[in-house]
């Protein structure tokens, strides 16, 4: 039996196979389907784009894949420039690996190693967000604060190295006199927190951030797996306030390879950079670097620039604000909407099941969970298939 994700096994419902995508529709043997969700965020130009598959055929002629320990290749060369000329400010140096937990997890292990080569191991802390969610893989799981992800962590206790605060003002600045001088770093899912409710806060928290960690001697960490590329209506919140260390996955790739990148300053880089072999990062993910990813990312670049994706997104958000703006229901707490996202937040669970079944019947893939439906729709969409994503989440509380 394959182990499928979120799912209790024994009573879940069978999951609809695919046996064909394209553009932003998955086709099922008996339906057609927009995707409204970007297959977890991630096929933001597309299924089958025509471009990124002969970058893709174009590679596997050459080789699939080379070990970077002791080997380098063209296309982590090339990727590796291209980040540096696309990131804001001297976030320079990546380091790859194959999935944005792992990306997180390097991020904390560079933060806490910084230090450690600096001669000062007491900075043991991570300052994270309520309702932070940073991917499944343990370190990731105890900066998340989300016990519908992460519950077995009780059999450990709460961590004595992590505190979470919410996204207020006077809270992180609380956090950072009462810990300024134990933390090593704070991590944040900038302005959109995915899985941990589609929440949205304001630019100004990130900018007085920036400020504290730079009067803390605190190394600021933006986890824009899931942000990056123009979620927000932004193409990085990086470009707004400017992290030590980001994480990149998810579109980075274009949804084709899982692939991610944890990408430092030059302060971060620096501390690294020596002559002493303990000053090293001991990490490396088999697939790190692998040169299809590098080639598909590289590609995905690309065509962010040169096809003026920031556009489309801003496109796709003024349809979704016509559309979902001023909404209402009794069943509804609230109506959220930033940049290429929108989620419906219900005030009781029980009144978003049997939505995804809904969808499917109208020609729209949903994945609701918790409370929360939402869209992240591929950037790619026309303006009347976004529109019937949008009257289809409307339409199921119309029908109610």
């Amino acid at each position: 039996m394959i182990w499928y994700p979120y799912e209790q096994l024994k009573t879940m419902k069978p999951p609809y196979k695919v046996v064909d995508a394209k553009g932003v529709y998955l086709y099922t043997e008996d339906k057609e389907m927009i995707d409204s969700v970007s297959s977890w965020w991630s096929t933001i130009y597309g299924y089958k784009n025509e471009k990124i598959n002969e970058a893709l055929i174009g590679q596997v002629k050459k080789f699939s894949h080379v070990m970077l320990g002791g080997l380098t290749h063209e296309p982590v060369e090339r990727l590796s420039n291209q980040l540096k000329d696309f990131l804001p400010g001297d976030l320079d140096y990546p380091f790859f690996s194959d999935s944005g937990s792992v990306a997180v997890e390097v991020a904390l292990k560079m933060a806490l190693q910084y230090y450690m080569n600096k001669g000062e191991a007491g900075r043991t802390m991570i300052l994270a967000l309520t309702h932070a969610y940073h991917g499944d893989t343990f370190k990731t799981m105890e900066v998340g604060d989300d016990e519908d992800y992460h519950f077995v962590l009780e059999a450990y206790g709460k961590s004595k190295y992590v505190v979470n605060i919410p996204t207020e003002i006077q809270a992180l600045e609380d956090a950072f006199e009462k810990y300024g001088d134990k933390l090593n770093s704070f991590i944040v899912e900038p302005l959109l927190q995915g899985a941990g409710g589609m929440r949205m806060y304001d630019i100004s928290f990130l900018e007085r951030a920036r400020e504290l960690c730079d009067e803390h001697n605190v190394l600021l960490i933006f986890d824009e797996v899931a942000t990056g590329f123009g979620r927000t209506g932004n193409r990085f919140v990086a470009d707004l306030v400017l992290p030590d260390i980001i994480c990149l996955g998810k579109a980075l790739t274009g949804g084709y390879l899982g692939h991610a990148a944890t990408v430092a300053n030059k302060k971060v880089f620096d501390a690294f950079y020596d002559d002493n072999p303990r000053h090293a990062l001991m990490h490396g993910p088999t697939f790190m670097g692998n040169p299809i990813a590098c080639t598909l990312a590289s590609k995905c670049l690309e065509i962010f620039q040169e096809e003026d994706f920031m556009s489309k997104i801003k496109r796709i958000e003024e349809i979704e604000r016509e559309e979902m703006e001023g909404f209402t229901h009794d069943k509804i707490e609230e109506v959220r909407i930033m940049g290429a996202c929108v989620c419906i937040e219900v005030k009781d669970g029980k009144d978003i099941e049997g939505f995804q079944e809904f969808a499917y019947e109208r020609g729209v893939f949903a994945r609701p969970f918790v409370k929360y439906i939402y869209s992240m729709v591929p950037y790619v969409i026309s303006e009347e298939e976004l529109r019937k994503v949008m009257r289809t989440m409307k339409e199921w509380f119309e029908n109610k």
